[in-house]
């Protein structure tokens, strides 16, 4: 008798894992910043599918027939908006799914570059905004696991915090006159607002730009006149632009910057957080001495 119960239990066990795997709430994510975000807050209780993957560029990604399934699939749809994500609502529309649209950047007075700049994410601050409003996404989705969410929610928004000090600790050991770079393009916009470092790109806040001979001619200027120590490559861009100024200027590469992309999980930065913390030490390894 014994030996029934016993397998009646594993019978039960085995069913109900799958049963278990299937109520995980099917949600994309636009890029894998944000993607990183979501699985934070989420945890076991969602299946999160990033559509634009690692070390990828969001603003010139061109969707898949495969994208158009993992949207018509899905619950919810995060996206960065600020209009980093042109092709999305193309593809929304093409899906012809029933998810909802859940903006992240809801909430964050944007920066103007011209456009709206929509790398909003490289102030920690702001990532907590992305938190909250996926936070309350998830919630308003699956109410029964709103306590594991917002618990969730609330162990990440205090590794921010500590984040946030780490950045402000280590921006104070580089010297005022020093603490200007050249970037590639315009991604960092909201770090220097957040944390005084001037950043100079030739190319705006898309990557879609293309800086004239004169536009690169202006920088060069720039970097001379005002003895800018470092230039920077970033990992959604071009290396080229970036290390023919550093042959004319004389201004040492200080390394890549992630911008608009994590990298895959063996790389330099497969988080958010790894991300940040290896900015910040490629720019204080460039810029304090």
């Amino acid at each position: 008798m014994r030996h029934w119960f016993g397998i009646i239990c594993l019978v039960l066990i085995a069913t109900a894992v799958p049963a278990c795997a299937q109520e995980r709430l099917k949600v994309v994510a636009s890029f894998s910043i944000l993607g990183d975000f979501v699985r934070n807050v989420g945890g076991d209780r969602v299946s999160v599918t990033t559509l634009v993957g690692p070390d990828s560029d969001a603003h010139v990604y061109s969707p898949t027939p495969a994208d158009a399934k993992k949207v018509a699939d899905a619950r919810l749809i995060f996206i960065n908006g600020l209009g980093f994500e042109g092709w999305l609502p193309r593809l929304v529309k093409s899906a012809s799914g029933k998810a909802t649209v859940v903006t992240a950047t809801s909430g964050i007075a944007s920066l103007k570059l011209g456009a709206d700049d929509p790398h909003a994410w490289q102030s920690v601050a702001n990532a907590k905004i992305y938190v909250g409003n996926i936070r309350e996404a998830l919630v308003a989705a699956d109410p029964a696991s709103a306590q594991v969410l917002r618990a969730n929610a609330e162990a990440y928004l205090a590794k921010l915090d500590a984040l946030d000090h780490e950045v402000r600790d280590a921006i104070a050991k580089i010297p005022e006159s020093r603490r200007k770079v050249i970037s590639t393009h315009g991604a960092f916009g909201y770090f220097a607002a957040a944390y005084g470092v001037e950043f100079i790109a030739p190319v705006g806040v898309s990557t879609e730009s293309e800086p004239s001979a004169r536009d690169i001619a202006g920088i060069i200027s720039q970097v001379r006149a005002a003895k800018i120590p470092a230039v920077f490559l970033e990992n959604v861009s071009d290396p080229r632009l970036i290390r023919r100024i550093s042959a004319e200027t004389g201004a040492k590469v200080g390394g890549t910057l992630y911008s608009d992309s994590l990298t895959a999980e063996k790389g330099d930065a497969p988080t958010y957080i790894d991300m940040v913390r290896h900015n910040i030490k490629a720019l204080t390894s460039a810029l304090a001495n």
